[in-house]
């Protein structure tokens, strides 16, 4: 090996590094490393950007617009209301959610999966009297389990099967991977639907009333011209609140707790409320209260056009680093603020002095484009818009559904490649007016869509440069057997999907794996299936992957609730993976 092979070490280490301690942005790492393969002369140019133009990517940026389409339409709603019904009890209730979820999962992008389905969950759970955080984060493992069922499930699937075409010329069916991703979905839903209801813990029973996880402060003041001056709380209407109760009064120094009905409201009063994020919507309502929150006078945007949206930090929001006031939040997302929630609980302080964590969940007040215009960043994971100006076209949503069957029939049957089903059904939503342009460009994330073009160079240069057989032989000590192999490849998959992105865990183990089988003397399928199920396998870590992230604000989780039920349910899924994968992929 020449020195080109260290240096790729080098730059692979490099990047594994800054994705697991540095708050900089994937797509930036992933860029840089491209780039400095190829100044370096590792790679040409053309190599370097060859993940571009590779089909895989081509067919997960287009599987974007048929995932929007379906999600404008309000498809998935429309599938929930009709399935989720009446359960009785946790254990029904669980089946209801995992079996949608799975199947929509199989079909379409799991995160819009996961996106549409948590507020559907949020108000179904308190109709039906099981708490929602015994059902989001099964939620979260039904979209992953059922991504992996078919070609199109993930983009972690898209991606390997884009590898394989571009090292072997060979495409995998729509349904090749259904041999193994069923298996896993009956072990894994068998799994949930047994312990989960154990596993998982009972938060609603803090504010039993709301019946609503997330747990949120809301500061307002009484409007010195308004009606409210010299009411009592009880003829102000705050005394019986649908999703919130009065918690305290600030009065200049002094502050009022317990408070009383009969207590009368003076002019400046800081009343503060904790509740469900409806509180603050159901305030909004009442005449004579203004918000506390000095940001969202601050706000351009007429009255009329504001709305209340909730929204989940994601692991690139700029401000990590920096208190709320710092990062100046309200300048740089026209929103502001009004309470911040972490782990199911309110955070208590001045709100500008508040450092945000990745998986906080916000409520802000925003422009009605805010959902639009940022649901495709990396800054936040949205959860819900409450007041939204553009309800879902549910009249369109059975015909978004024959799009997408038509699209999974073409390429099941040989008849269209799926990346050409996938046109056709993209323009097929555009046609109809499922989708908007607009809409459809925003919903293509071009940062998911850089970091998996980016990350194949990585993968490029270990293979070219010799590194990736040299790191097989490095794993390969005493000999061991294939089956034992397939084992460490999974593990190390499974380890690398935890701390970095699933797609760059499968780039980066893709060339080893394939590297391992060759000096085996065995076929690389069996190696090449395990690095595609595992990538996709992350269940530890709410980081790990982005539906865990989703719902850790919504169900008020913390990283422990995930490691209780997540390490049972990875060793389930892991063992049955390299049990079943040399039967159905032989050696």
């Amino acid at each position: 090996m020449g020195y080109e092979a260290y240096l790729t070490l080098a730059i692979v280490m490099a990047v594994l590094i800054a994705l697991i301690v540095s708050n900089i942005a994937t797509d930036v790492i992933l860029m840089s490393a491209l780039a400095a393969l190829v100044i370096t002369g590792v790679l040409t140019p053309l190599e370097g950007l060859a993940g571009f133009s590779n089909p895989g990517v081509m067919t997960i940026a287009t599987l974007y617009i048929v995932a929007a389409g379906l999600k404008e339409t309000g498809a998935i709603q429309w599938i929930a209301g009709r399935l989720l019904g009446q359960p009785n009890g946790v254990r029904q209730g669980l089946a209801k959610v995992i079996m949608p979820t799975s199947v929509m999962s199989a079909f379409m992008n799991n995160t819009a999966v996961v996106a549409m389905f948590i507020p559907s969950i949020q108000e179904w759970s308190k109709r039906v009297n099981i708490p929602a955080s015994k059902l989001l984060i099964p939620l979260s493992y039904a979209a992953i389990l059922g991504g992996t069922c078919t070609l199109i499930g993930t983009s972690t699937n898209l991606v390997v099967d884009g590898l394989m075409q571009s090292t072997f010329d060979y495409k995998m069916g729509m349904f090749s991977l259904t041999w193994l991703g069923l298996p896993l979905l009956l072990v894994g839903g068998t799994f949930l639907y047994f312990f989960a209801d154990r596993l998982l813990p009972d938060r609603q029973g803090t504010i039993e009333q709301l019946g609503n996880a997330r747990e949120y402060s809301v500061d307002v003041i009484v409007d010195e011209n308004g009606p409210l001056v010299g009411k009592t709380i009880e003829e102000a209407g705050l005394r019986n609140l649908s999703f919130g109760y009065l918690v305290e009064i600030h009065r200049g120094s002094r502050i009022l707790s317990a408070v009383a009905p009969d207590t009368q409201l003076q002019a400046g009063d800081e009343l503060v409320f904790i509740g469900a994020p409806e509180c603050a919507r159901e305030l909004r309502q009442i005449h004579g209260l203004n918000p506390a929150n000095g940001d969202v006078d601050k706000l351009k945007i007429a009255s009329h056009e504001r709305c209340l949206v909730e929204a989940v930090i994601g692991p690139e929001f700029v401000g990590l680093e920096q208190s709320i006031k710092d990062s100046r939040f309200r300048t740089r997302f026209q929103a502001a603020i009004l309470s911040v929630s972490r782990n199911g609980q309110r955070i208590t302080g001045k709100i500008g002095d508040i450092r945000l964590q990745v998986g906080d969940t916000l409520l802000l007040e925003t422009g009605q484009d805010f959902v639009g215009q940022y649901r495709s960043r990396r800054d936040f994971l949205l959860v819900s818009a409450m007041n939204d100006s553009t309800p879902p076209a549910f009249s369109k949503a059975p015909f978004a559904l024959y799009v997408l069957l038509g699209m999974v029939l073409l390429s099941a049957s040989g008849l269209l490649s799926i990346l050409e089903a996938a046109f056709l059904a993209a323009g097929a939503m555009l046609v109809t007016r499922c989708i908007s342009v607009t809409k459809a460009r925003r919903n293509i994330d071009l940062t998911v869509i850089t970091v998996i073009a980016a990350s194949f160079s990585l993968g490029e240069a270990m293979t070219k440069t010799g590194m990736a057989e040299q790191i097989a032989q490095w794993l390969m000590f005493g000999g061991m057997s294939p089956w034992v192999m397939l084992a460490i490849v999974y593990v190390l998959t499974t380890l690398f999907t935890e701390v970095i992105t699933n797609n760059a865990a499968a780039i980066l183990m893709f060339p080893i794996a394939v590297s391992i089988a060759q000096q085996l003397g065995v076929d690389h399928m069996p190696f090449v299936i395990a690095v595609m199920f595992a990538a996709s396998a992350s269940f530890i870590m709410p980081l790990g992957y982005q539906t865990n992230l989703m719902v850790m604000g919504p169900g008020g989780y913390q990283t422990s609730d995930f490691l209780k039920i997540g390490i049972p349910m990875s060793i389930i899924v892991s063992v049955t993976s390299i049990v079943l994968i040399p039967f159905i992929w032989a050696f």
